[in-house]
């Protein structure tokens, strides 16, 4: 006979047995137990990631111009010495050239551009409206990104071209004159995007500060429903690191111009201090709870993270072969989307015109801080393929090193890198 009492006495008293369904609660523990793994393994992958891009980055401002002079050197003196059958220049000797004198067109023509105009321009409009201006400098800096480095190495590849193959080409001058156009707009791109992000700084309230940080959370809204295999992970984890790293250096625009402003008093630096850290943390936070959901929803372990840190250490041992088809800094730039000259252009531009260099012993200073420049490069680049080998033997990667079968050709150096990170996830 049922009644309210039994009923209630069955409620207080039933009991149940976890085990029954074992492997869906293991399952369930495991997802938690990779949720809480995911900001180590995210953070260890950006950190190698960063100090990729920052390798690729010092390379245009301390190892770039001395191979531009070494290969002057030989295109001025090879010819006194009557070897005609030989090239003037190497490919990669001309690569270097066309890097050089794009960087210094571009930063002459920086000159032509008013910063304090832009700066008071866009200081003058709504925060609803720089908002939206600045989604949609995100979104131009992404798709300048995507075709810019296809532009470079269109005009790499014009102008290293053996010449008895048919050309089916508009010429190296054309190209040339796209590759300035390209680098030159992009580092105009940034520089408004160096700007908006300075207003936000100097706004009084805050608000435009705030609102640009909370547009990060609404990415985390647009990434974690979306179905994601391991290759569009890596691709969104290359992102990340080129993200996060050009905002390393957007804020050390930013405070460059600030200082300036502020007669480079050091308390004005404590003032912006607080500033600098929420923005930073804000954009850690946000991608650490966009790979925790993207894992959890996609049933990744958290263990693909040092197979994507692999594969980058993967790209940066193949550079350093003698039969490597591109430079590492090319290399950095394809796989990531990260692409020095308008980053370095930009940063010239600003550093010029903050810092005014008079007198002897200020030149001093300006040949033994690129000497520093030089020296964390080196030590840089030494640390890292020390770092990249332990993780390519890690991974047990080393034979793909040296099978010619996997060895892209220069017009496919995406494929290349494709298979070989399928290979991996195999």
């Amino acid at each position: 006979d049922l009644s309210l009492l039994r009923f209630i006495s069955a409620e207080l008293t039933r009991g149940y047995f976890l085990e029954h369904n074992e492997a869906k609660y293991t399952e369930r523990r495991e997802r938690v137990y990779t949720c809480m793994r995911i900001p180590k393994e995210l953070e260890k992958l950006m950190f190698f990631g960063i100090f990729l891009c920052l390798d690729a980055f010092l390379y245009v401002f301390t190892l770039l111009p001395l191979r531009v002079f070494l290969a002057m050197f030989r295109f001025i003196t090879l010819p006194c010495y009557g070897l005609r059958d030989r090239r003037l220049l190497q490919p990669a000797q001309v690569c270097d050239i066309l890097k050089g004198v794009i960087l210094v067109i571009c930063y002459f023509m920086m000159h032509y551009v008013d910063y304090s105009m832009m700066y008071h321009l866009i200081r003058g409009q709504s925060v609803i409206k720089l908002y939206i201006i600045y989604n949609m400098l995100e979104v131009a800096d992404r798709l300048f990104s995507s075709f810019g480095q296809d532009i470079l190495d269109a005009l790499y590849w014009t102008a290293t071209e053996p010449k008895e193959r048919k050309r089916a080409h508009i010429g190296v001058i054309p190209h040339f004159f796209m590759a300035v156009l390209y680098v030159f707009l992009h580092a105009i791109l940034i520089m408004v995007q160096a700007t908006t992000l300075n207003v936000a700084f100097n706004s009084h309230n805050k608000s435009l500060l705030t609102i640009m940080m909370s547009n990060n959370f609404v990415e985390i809204k647009g990434s974690v429903f979306k179905k994601f295999e391991k290759n569009n992970l890596f691709q969104m984890s290359n992102s990340d690191i080129k993200e996060r790293f050009t905002n390393y250096v957007l804020l050390l625009i930013v405070c460059l111009r600030n200082m300036e402003q502020f007669s480079w008093n050091p308390d004005h630096l404590w003032v912006l201090f607080p500033d600098v850290c929420m923005v930073v943390a804000s954009e850690i936070a946000v991608d650490i709870v966009k790979h925790a959901f993207i894992t959890k929803f996609n049933d990744i372990t958290a263990d693909v993270y040092s197979e994507y840190r692999a594969s980058l250490a993967f790209d940066l041992v193949s550079s350093r072969q003698k039969n490597a088809y591109t430079d590492y800094s090319d290399s950095v730039s394809r796989r990531m989307g990260f692409i020095p000259l308008p980053l370095a252009v930009l940063l010239i531009r600003v550093v010029t015109s903050s810092i005014k260099v008079q007198g002897v012993l200020a030149y001093v200073c300006v040949v033994l801080f690129y000497c520093g420049l030089i020296s964390l490069k080196v030590l840089n680049s030494i640390v890292l393929l020390g770092k990249s080998c332990q993780y390519v033997k890690e991974a047990k990667m080393e034979e793909k090193l040296f099978n010619p079968v996997l060895t892209a050709t220069p017009g496919k150096p995406a494929g290349k890198q494709q298979s070989m990170f399928k290979s991996n996830q195999g």
